[in-house]
């Protein structure tokens, strides 16, 4: 866990019930989902590929991309998020698999397993 800011762990646990609620303080999160989804689809088509969310949170973008036809797992370092996430697949139907587990140590257990990644915060 050496590159998780534990305040913002923190800052996200407390706002995890409000992850899915477009009028909270995710808002510009789900107004610009949309957008992030189209670009990752331009630049690598997602149906039937095999990706990763690094720092999904509640699910939003991990949710969009299964949607497309991608095989997703979404990770991030907080439980309340990820309990958000799960929740929300039983309202969408989508197939997403969350875990609570370091970029770093996912990619020490399963490498080179990932077709499409996406880091959260960077890109």
């Amino acid at each position: 866990m050496a590159n998780a800011d534990p305040i913002e762990l923190e800052k996200f646990s407390q706002l995890a019930h409000r992850w899915w609620d477009p009028s909270s303080e995710f808002k510009p999160l789900h107004e610009i989902n949309p957008l992030r989804l189209n670009y990752i689809n331009s630049i690598a088509p997602l149906v039937g590929k095999t990706v990763l969310d690094v720092g999904c949170g509640g699910g939003i973008l991990s949710e969009s991309m299964a949607a497309l036809g991608a095989h997703v797992t979404g990770i991030d370092l907080g439980d309340k998020a990820l309990q958000v996430a799960r929740l929300h697949l039983l309202e969408s139907g989508q197939q997403v698999s969350y875990r609570k587990i370091a970029v770093e140590d996912l990619a020490a257990e399963q490498p080179g397993h990932y077709d499409v990644g996406h880091l959260h915060g960077i890109a």
